[in-house]
């Protein structure tokens, strides 16, 4: 029975359908993501991850309002796979028989350099902030500074394991340095970081950054992992500011249109909340140019409890449900729990806030929507200045 149970693999999702529980699936509830990994896994290759990150849309053709002249345009299998794996912790993850050396977070306790280039974690926050060209350039650091249970390009670095995560986390040294290279690569993007609470807003140098960023697409693939990497070391509640920047700057500013395809076929699908991914789908649909072609929800609205005439799925529902990463049965008749229109959305508290109070600030005008209520903005202020400061889950973010 031991040999059957040990053998035993979960079965991986095969459509973008499978992969995506956004909307309604009952493969991920709206739950923050279970600490402990599986046990039981097929580690995702160099060369599938980075063609599953290659963010190729990017390139796509510019879209016009014309529906005749819209070329069709599809999502992606590999990067749906991808970041379900990554949402899921990696299900099929079989552990590695190496001792585990703990090499990433020594490496944040300056203990060891990265290699191959023999650069201690303190020179690089300390003197690389600001250096964009080596920071462009450079392509051997990002795996170290931000690790992942996946192996990147660089075969010098580690992968995470599940037990270094738990002792990262439990080091305020390692934590800091972390929080510290965050904040040099947001530099490094034109974005800065405001508080404990992952709230960001553009840099003073945002122009000129943000003008490098969009020509610069191999930067896409570095903000997935970065993303990536906030999650598994303690720091989930920082992507959705992140994200929901990214949005308004792509599809509402015009300042990065080049990045609107990885944000929304990446980077939302970094975050493990579904309700999460479900608020800055809507925000961004509202809006995307040309509506029509959004591709990323919500499915049609389905008649009698998702049953349409005939007792078939309503047209554009795909009605499959995404395999679960655990051995369990789904349970049937559970209701996923959604958000009133009352409740804060995902950065009402603190990041439209602050973003609001920014763009004031440097003379722009926010997009539509983004602050409609001043009088709700000045209390989100004062609500984010409070003491015992939390996160959009209610949760206490680690210092």
């Amino acid at each position: 029975m031991g040999n059957l149970v040990g053998s035993w693999r979960f079965k991986e999702p095969s459509t973008v359908e499978e992969c995506d529980s956004t909307w309604g699936s009952d493969s991920e509830s709206d739950e923050p993501a279970a600490e402990d990994d599986s046990g039981i896994s097929d580690p995702v290759s160099p060369a599938e991850s980075e063609r599953a990150a290659g963010h190729a849309g990017d390139s796509s053709p510019q879209l016009t309002d014309s529906p005749e002249s819209v070329p069709k345009m599809k999502r992606s299998f590999y990067a749906a796979r991808d970041l379900y794996k990554y949402r899921h912790s990696y299900p099929n993850y079989k552990k590695s028989r190496q001792p585990n050396e703990y090499r990433n977070l020594r490496f944040y306790l300056n203990k060891i350099p990265l290699v191959p280039d023999g650069i201690y974690i303190e020179e690089i926050l300390s003197k690389w902030r600001g250096d964009y060209d080596k920071l462009e350039h450079n392509h051997t650091y990002i795996q170290w500074l931000f690790p992942l249970r996946e192996q990147g390009l660089n075969f010098y670095a580690h992968e995470l394991t599940q037990d270094e995560i738990k002792e990262f986390q439990s080091a305020r040294e390692a934590k800091r340095r972390f929080l510290a290279a965050y904040s040099l690569m947001l530099d490094f993007y034109g974005i800065k970081l405001l508080d404990k609470s992952g709230n960001v807003a553009r840099a003073p140098n945002w122009q000129q950054r943000f003008q490098h960023l969009n020509e610069s697409h191999h930067n896409y693939l570095r903000i997935t992992r970065i993303l990536k990497s906030l999650g598994e070391l303690g720091y989930e509640a920082f992507k959705a500011p992140l994200v929901r920047l990214f949005l308004e700057e792509s599809l509402c500013h015009n300042t990065l249109p080049n990045m609107q395809h990885s944000v929304l076929e990446y980077y939302v699908y970094t975050i493990r909340l579904p309700a999460t991914r479900r608020r800055l789908l809507r925000y961004a649909r509202q809006h995307y140019r040309p509506a029509h072609a959004f591709l990323w929800g919500p499915p049609p609205k389905r008649r009698s409890g998702g049953v349409g005439a005939g007792g078939s799925l309503s047209a554009g529902s795909s009605g499959i449900r995404a395999p679960a990463p655990t051995p369990e049965q789904p349970r049937r008749g559970e209701e996923s729990t959604t958000s009133t229109s009352g409740s804060s959305g995902i950065i009402v508290s603190s990041h439209d806030a602050m973003m609001c109070q920014d763009l004031a600030g440097g003379g722009l005008k926010g997009c539509a929507g983004l602050g409609s209520s001043m009088a709700g903005l000045e209390g989100a202020l004062m609500l984010a200045g409070a003491r015992g400061e939390r996160n959009e889950y209610n949760e206490i973010v680690p210092l």
